[in-house]
């Protein structure tokens, strides 16, 4: 079975009652009691931005009973780190380097990432799994 690792993107249009296809696929995830995967950063973005205390501890223990994918934060970096120079070298940025943090960690793990970010375009249509060395 295919592994979905929904972005921060998707969490926060879900959180905030907005509607597209990957908030609909979320919701339809959710409510059928699929696994849905989550990881650390993502948990953290997601957190970092909810303001009233109340709402903060209900999104957590939302997220905490998600599946959390891990692996080891030496390997995470180096291969975050790697797929940034990897696009680099392509002449292409990567706006935000946690980005890259989670697409090595969907690559690591066999997931696909939903999200709602041009840049996971730009790293999954231009990187090359030989690219990394980790995976």
């Amino acid at each position: 079975m295919k592994r979905f690792l929904f972005d921060t993107s998707v969490w926060i249009d879900f959180f905030a009652g907005r509607n597209s296809k990957e908030v609909e696929l979320l919701t339809r995830f959710l409510e059928d009691d699929t696994s849905v995967y989550t990881w650390p950063v993502i948990i953290q973005e997601i957190l970092q931005g909810v303001k009233n205390e109340k709402t903060f501890q209900h999104i957590k223990e939302s997220l905490l009973a998600l599946l959390v994918l891990t692996v080891d934060q030496i390997e995470a970096a180096i291969g975050a780190a790697q797929i940034y120079r990897q696009l680099r070298k392509k002449g292409i940025t990567i706006r935000k380097s946690n980005d890259c943090l989670i697409a090595f960690y969907a690559l690591k793990n066999g997931a696909e990432v939903v999200h709602r970010d041009q840049d996971f375009d730009l790293i999954f249509k231009n990187l090359k799994k030989s690219d990394v060395d980790f995976l």
